[in-house]
């Protein structure tokens, strides 16, 4: 008897996953690509699209006809700030351009200044100013500087609902891909902002992310989701197994803190700090903020590694210590030590040297105890005055570290602070909107892998 399934693509900048989630969510397949990136038309890296295209369909095609599995639906998941444009005969135009490609000059200026200026356009669209990585801007960049491209758009769409549209033919779009740092949405009024009317007809009207289509790429029948956006997909595993209000604080080289919880329109200064706002799978603002955490961490261990003559991997083996922070605590009078002044161009802070510190382990001490001060301050930019979060999910790389974690629990002592580790999180998320979809009553028991830390005042006020 095959085994009824939902096939996931989770297409990262970097690895490709496809994913195989039965009704309970476990996964029962899951293979990883990474694929050479190519040059665009103007000579800058892009993503391979003819082969991440092939790559899918061989896919689909295999596990439809495979006789273990029962394909119930397929679905999309990817990174945003991406945009793929189409003409009148659905052909792709271009290849994928990079969101790291940069942006040039002249293009943004005007735009920001007929609509209020760099900020009030900004806070309007919750887009911090980054180039290409608002996705809107590209369309904008295409049609100054490519208008013999531009001029055969008939559709604009964003990765994940391309990538849908391969398998379906239908045009869609939802908002979990406006919404991210796009600059296309207006959240005052909750629509496509009036800037858009310059790229014409082009943009979908925005539908539910449990909208699916039929496929066209196969003889039988088969549901295909049109798809959504990476962070928010991270987060559906929590909207469906957290009865109460969360904060998700993912940890890794990027700390990524988000707040479904908080509808206060995002002000200028969290806006400088680079804090945005993503759209739920509900259709409300995720605000978010974000921290170089990991790469604070490793650039600043790897100097202490050479102050102190230890070796690459010694932090892993530093236990907590209260007695290092109570004394430490004393001694800075709760100050930072690292990044006094901020955090340098290069992350790495050559000001703590070695006669600050008795010896490594207490010197990574501080180094962690600061980086919690850090990401308190990060987090602290998405909870607002009325914040009524009542758990803290702490998910990645961190969520390991046993210094970091009683820290965290110490200085959200009001908050229930949990580890969470979900295997393929935003794949589940992808999976889960799928199986809603197609299954009445769908209502899985999820193990977010949940452990409780208790903090210790005691910690923090010595």
């Amino acid at each position: 008897m095959r085994i009824e399934v939902v096939l996931v693509f989770d297409i990262g900048k970097t690895n490709k996953k496809m994913l195989l989630f039965d009704k309970s969510l476990e996964i029962l397949h899951e293979e990883e690509v990474i694929f050479e990136e190519i040059l665009d038309d103007d000579d800058f890296a892009c993503d391979d699209i003819e082969q991440i295209e092939s790559w899918i369909l061989d896919g689909c095609n295999r596990f439809i006809n495979d006789d273990n599995y029962h394909v119930r639906g397929i679905n999309f998941t990817t990174y945003g700030a991406t945009l793929i444009y189409l003409d009148s005969h659905g052909n792709r135009l271009t290849p994928v351009y990079n969101y790291l490609k940069p942006m040039p000059e002249g293009i943004t200026g005007p735009l920001y200044r007929a609509y209020g200026g760099e900020a009030e356009f900004c806070r309007n669209t919750a887009s911090p100013a980054l180039g290409m990585l608002n996705s809107g801007f590209q369309a904008l960049w295409l049609k100054e500087k490519k208008p013999e491209i531009f001029n055969k758009v008939k559709t604009i769409l964003h990765f994940p609902q391309y990538l849908s549209f391969l398998l379906t033919g239908e045009i869609a779009s939802e908002h979990t891909s406006i919404g991210c740092h796009t600059a296309l949405w207006d959240f005052d009024r909750m629509a496509y902002h009036p800037w858009t009317k310059q790229l014409g007809d082009t943009l979908p009207v925005p539908l539910s992310v449990e909208t699916t289509y039929p496929t066209q790429k196969s003889r039988k029948e088969i549901p295909v989701g049109i798809g959504i956006h990476d962070s928010s997909s991270s987060l559906v595993p929590y909207f469906m197994n957290s009865g109460e209000a969360f904060i998700l604080v993912s940890t890794g080289t990027w700390c990524i803190s988000m707040n479904p919880f908080n509808a206060e329109p995002l002000t200028p200064e969290q806006l400088q700090k680079d804090c945005l706002a993503y759209m739920s799978i509900q259709q409300k603002p995720v605000k978010s903020s974000r921290l170089f955490m990991g790469r604070i961490h490793d650039v600043n261990v790897k100097r202490l590694n050479s102050i102190y003559g230890v070796t690459d991997n010694a932090y892993k083996q530093v236990t907590l210590n209260k007695d290092f922070i109570r004394s430490l605590h004393r001694k800075s009078l709760g100050e930072r030590v690292f990044f006094k002044t901020g955090i340098p161009d290069d992350y790495v802070d050559e000001s703590v040297g070695k006669e600050t510190f008795d010896s490594f382990e207490e010197a990574y001490h501080q180094l962690v105890t600061d980086l919690v001060d850090l990401t308190v301050e990060s987090i602290g930019l998405i909870t607002g005055e009325d914040d009524r979060t009542k758990n803290m999910y702490i998910s990645g790389g961190f969520a390991r570290n046993p210094i970091f974690l009683k820290l965290m629990a110490s200085r959200f002592p009001h908050k229930n602070v949990y580890t969470s580790e979900v295997s393929n999180a935003t794949s589940m998320g992808a999976a889960m909107i799928l199986w809603k979809s197609i299954e009445p009553g769908f209502d899985p028991a999820i193990n977010l892998g949940l452990q409780h830390f208790t903090g210790d005042p005691k910690l923090i006020t010595a």
